[in-house]
């Protein structure tokens, strides 16, 4: 069986280290430089870049692929060997496993081991996750949410039957079962298609935006649990007491390989995602998306702050 493999090498790699006795962190001279990638979007360059920098703080040479390109090209590009780590959501793993409807997902410890040890029989590795779920949420305009009292997607659905809501969001929110179709079932309403603005793409950016002002009439947007514009725009996140959604909690993949020339990799990085919670992460998001900084000088500002850099 796959999970039983993944642990007779894992036990293989113990005893090994047992008898060498310790494995230098860094490398030697001339080492092939790992390469870490990430995907194109805000928090996939921020984690992409703590996790480069956490690296070449242990002096492992690395090289730099941030800003890949969606989930299925840099998810491709791990499993082909062409890169070694990258920053991925767990709930990704029900779409990789073609497990969507397995309520395990939407449990954060479950989600976690699920992928984990289907992934251990591909030859990969996912270190301690960040506990900060960046799954699909509905934001409404402050103004309306505090004059009709919204808190919950339950207050929501009543709104939504009371013809209120003018939704954006993109296609794929509106047509995955795993979200907005998940959202209705949950919560017992539907939103005709009538009263939804549909985006082609996911940039949540522009689906909070028109929600907070009003764009075209919008007064609800799609958002991710750890969206940076959250704190910075008259928003009221929505939530989500059935636990509709599945669970998105990012975390260093990295391939088996790479880990074992280089097994210190694994207690660097557990600190660091370890303290990523959501309002963490939404505060640094931010930085990058409204401030306009760099999300690599970002991401080194906190890692030195945090003690994790030399």
């Amino acid at each position: 069986m796959a999970t039983r493999s993944g642990l007779t090498r894992r036990h293989a790699l113990a005893t090994l280290a047992a008898v060498a006795g310790p494995v230098p962190a860094r490398a030697q001279p001339g080492a092939r430089p790992l390469v870490v990638a990430s995907k194109s979007d805000t928090e996939g360059a921020l984690t992409g870049s703590m996790i480069a920098l956490c690296l070449e703080d242990l002096g492992i040479p690395v090289e730099r692929r941030l800003g890949l390109g969606p989930t299925l090209i840099v998810r491709s590009a791990l499993l082909a060997g062409d890169i070694d780590v990258y920053p991925e959501y767990t709930g990704n793993g029900a779409f990789f496993t073609g497990t969507e409807t397995d309520p395990a997902w939407k449990v954060p410890e479950r989600a976690y081991e699920t992928i984990r040890r289907a992934d251990a029989g591909l030859g990969l590795v996912w270190l301690p996750r960040a506990p900060a779920n960046n799954t699909w949420l509905i934001a409404v305009q402050g103004a309306l949410a505090r004059r009709e009292g919204m808190r919950s997607m339950a207050d929501f659905a009543e709104a939504v039957r009371r013809g209120l809501i003018l939704l954006a969001a993109s296609t794929e929110f509106v047509e995955s079962p795993a979200a907005l179709p998940s959202f209705e079932a949950a919560y017992e309403f539907a939103l005709p298609m009538s009263r939804i603005i549909s985006l082609p793409g996911g940039d949540t950016a522009v689906t909070a935006r028109a929600a907070a002002q009003g764009i075209s009439g919008v007064n609800a947007g799609m958002v991710y649990g750890t969206d940076g514009a959250l704190d910075v725009l008259d928003l009221t996140v929505m939530s989500d007491p059935k636990a509709a959604q599945i669970v998105y909690e990012v975390a260093p993949v990295i391939r088996a390989d790479a880990l074992a020339r280089f097994p210190a990799i694994r207690d660097k990085l557990g600190p660091v995602f370890a303290g990523l919670d959501a309002a963490t992460l939404r505060r640094l998001n931010a930085r990058i998306s409204v401030d306009g900084q760099v999300a690599e000088a970002v991401a080194r500002d906190y890692l030195r702050t945090e003690g994790h850099l030399g």
